[in-house]
């Protein structure tokens, strides 16, 4: 057994397996032996980061059996930091003030960091802008934060900068507009069109049985059930060459309640998933082959869902004054509206 450090200034832990450990798998034979005193679920996620060598080469299953006198090559990444740090991030800021902070998000900015998203997230772009006006407020990991928008989604976002201001903004958010004047709107570009130009959809909204990073329409009486309610409106629809079937839609979308996905969930459950979507949308993918050429590029380069969080109003935690933002839809986005409109025509 030896320890070192790699050029990337892990700490390196080498192992040689012996007799016994004939047949065992890595995960757990490297759990018992390591010096690190690592436990076997940290062990099995650096197995499978690829951070785990066996004679040399890259073992990522944790089921691998290994044979006397394998030699084992364990790269330990130095410890993440406990608190987010500042990154000099350019933010998009649409007004701020003593109380608040309002952005317009970019597609592909985390909002906050997690597990596979430590930095590059909009926290860490704040922290370095807002300096030590953000510390505390909402909890180490969310300083500020009181909504957030899904990674590839883009819009307008409010982040408070003081205590008073998150508590007050986090309510107006619990409470959903019904009593303040909060209110959001997203854009929306879906394959299809809704059958009613307007319309309201009410479900509940609850982690999919099938894959638990999902979000499902269930039953209110599965236990993590919450009431959904999203309004639409249809803005415009682009049809076929023949102008009898609409093959997309612009739709507006006001949220009532503002659950996990909810507005890419919603319009999947009545037909019309958003353009992009790859985990709600996925059995559209094939749709767009049906598409001219210039069309179908276009959508097969567009990378993510087609949603835009237009507008957001609220009152402001200091003086109850209601604002309002609003931002156009980003380059990528308008330029696919568009290029349907120029193909098919809208209605």
């Amino acid at each position: 057994m030896g320890k070192g450090h790699s050029e990337a200034g892990e700490e390196l832990e080498v192992l040689t397996a012996g007799q016994d450990a004939a047949g065992q798998r890595l995960d757990q034979w490297l759990a018992a032996n390591n010096a690190a005193q690592l436990s076997r679920n940290r062990v099995k996620q650096l197995i499978e980061q690829g951070h785990v060598r066996v004679n040399g080469e890259t073992v990522t299953g944790a089921k691998h059996r290994l044979k006397p006198d394998d030699v084992v090559q364990v790269a330990i990444p130095e410890p993440e930091p406990a608190d987010p740090i500042a990154e000099d991030i350019p933010l998009p800021v649409l007004y701020e003030d003593d109380a608040v902070i309002v952005i317009d998000k970019p597609a592909g900015l985390v909002v906050h960091p997690a597990p596979g998203n430590p930095s590059g997230t909009l926290v860490n772009a704040l922290l370095a802008h807002c300096g030590d006006s953000l510390s505390g407020i909402g909890g180490v990991r969310r300083p500020g934060i009181v909504h957030r928008l899904d990674r590839d989604t883009s819009g307008v976002m409010v982040v408070a900068k003081t205590d008073q201001a998150h508590k007050a903004l986090a309510a107006q958010f619990a409470d959903h507009g019904r009593s303040t004047g909060m209110e959001r709107a997203y854009l929306a570009l879906v394959w299809g069109t809704p059958d009613r130009m307007a319309g309201t959809i009410v479900t509940f909204l609850g982690r999919s049985s099938r894959d638990r990073l999902k979000q499902a329409v269930v039953s209110e009486h599965q236990p993590d059930a919450r009431h959904a309610v999203t309004h639409y409106r249809v803005r415009e629809r682009f049809g076929d060459p023949t102008g009898l079937v609409p093959l997309a839609s612009l739709v507006e979308c006001r949220l009532e309640t503002g659950r996990t996905h909810q507005i890419r969930v919603h319009m999947a459950h009545i037909g019309h998933p958003l353009i992009g979507d790859r985990d709600y949308g996925r059995s559209f993918a094939t749709k767009a082959n049906t598409l001219p050429d210039a069309i179908r590029e276009k959508v097969a380069g567009f990378d993510r869902q087609a949603l835009h969080a237009t507008s957001l109003a609220f009152e402001h935690p200091a003086t109850g004054e209601v604002m309002t933002f609003e931002t156009p839809l980003p380059a990528d986005m308008a330029d696919l509206v568009t290029a349907f409109g120029r193909k098919f025509g809208k209605t």
